[in-house]
């Protein structure tokens, strides 16, 4: 008995019945099966004081922009590009995302693929999904999907790692996202987003491009702004709220022009020079799907530009 006992008991039983039966009944699980996968998945009180801890203050973006733009992530991106410069090219023909802007999104997420995450993905799951009430839905979804995607790709599920919340791979894919845009990119007849940079590549991008991004587009436009009601152009939550003619009457001049139908969002930073002003254009927009914040979409996008520029340097 020993060590296995210990984790034999976390997910059996009454507690994961209403769960298997629902597999079985919707999906054609042996139910066997995967109570028996089930039974080996371990409860980890580190992934429930890691999702329960109080969030972090809200660095500025004075703080928060030197964790991403730095010499090292850079120097390593620069590297990691050169090294599937086929696969960001054919991506890019294909989805119509820049290859700095694919690089800079795995850059910001793994390092690369330095940090993809220790647990694995089933005990992540199974632990929020069974023993976390705050967002039980939302991670027992994503354990169903992720049943489904070990299936669908063949692999074993007590193998396949990720963050203490379930994400996995290169470009860090919750298992719904992985089944509605991962790509097998490389067409080896399976999708690998954990050690085929390829299939990492190939799979963002295709989010991006699902999410409605604009080949070509701009991400963001610095701006100067003016007069008593600049601020009411200020967008609430991630949503474009106004066209950039609207924008204008209010006080805000981009650097660049913007097209008066375009939808965008404007926001305020605060840089270490001061307050910057800046105009979100609808790939702004996108990024923000990817990872829902403000200042993550600006951290990809200005290495985007800085990935962009030391690879031009070379």
């Amino acid at each position: 008995m020993g060590a296995q006992s210990a984790w034999a008991s976390d997910y059996k039983g009454e507690k994961v019945a209403g769960f298997i039966a629902e597999m079985a009944s919707e999906y054609g699980f042996a139910s066997e099966q995967l109570a028996e996968l089930l039974a080996q998945a371990e409860r980890k009180q580190a992934i429930l004081d890691a999702i329960s801890r109080p969030a972090e203050r809200v660095r500025p973006w004075k703080e928060y922009r030197p964790i991403f733009i730095t010499d090292a992530r850079i120097a390593q991106g620069v590297d990691f590009w050169r090294q599937n410069q086929d696969a960001l090219q054919q991506a890019e023909a294909k989805y119509g995302v820049p290859a700095e802007v694919i690089v800079a999104i795995i850059g910001v997420e793994t390092f690369y693929g330095r940090n993809t995450g220790n647990y694995r993905v089933i005990d992540a799951l199974a632990t929020l999904g069974f023993d976390y009430p705050p967002r039980q839905p939302f991670f027992r979804k994503e354990l169903k999907e992720f049943l489904l995607l070990a299936r669908e790709e063949q692999v074993d599920p007590l193998t396949l790692k990720g963050s203490y919340a379930g994400a996995m791979g290169l470009p860090q894919f919750m298992p719904s996202s992985f089944r509605a845009y991962a790509v097998d990119f490389d067409a080896d007849g399976h999708i690998d987003i954990w050690s085929n940079p390829t299939d990492a590549i190939g799979s963002a991008a295709n989010y991006f491009k699902r999410h409605g991004w604009l080949s070509g587009g701009e991400v963001a436009v610095r701006a100067t702004v003016a007069g008593e009601r600049f601020e009411e152009g200020l967008t609430q939550g991630l949503e474009p709220g106004l066209n950039a003619a609207q924008l204008r009457e209010l006080g805000w001049q981009p650097a660049t022009a913007i097209a008066d139908e375009a939808m965008v969002t404007a926001f305020r930073l605060e840089g270490a020079e001061g307050d910057e002003y800046w105009i979100g254009l609808p790939n702004f927009y996108v990024i923000t799907r990817y990872n829902r914040s403000v200042m993550y979409a600006m951290a990809v996008n200005q290495l985007a530009d800085a990935l962009a520029k030391a690879r031009g340097q070379q």
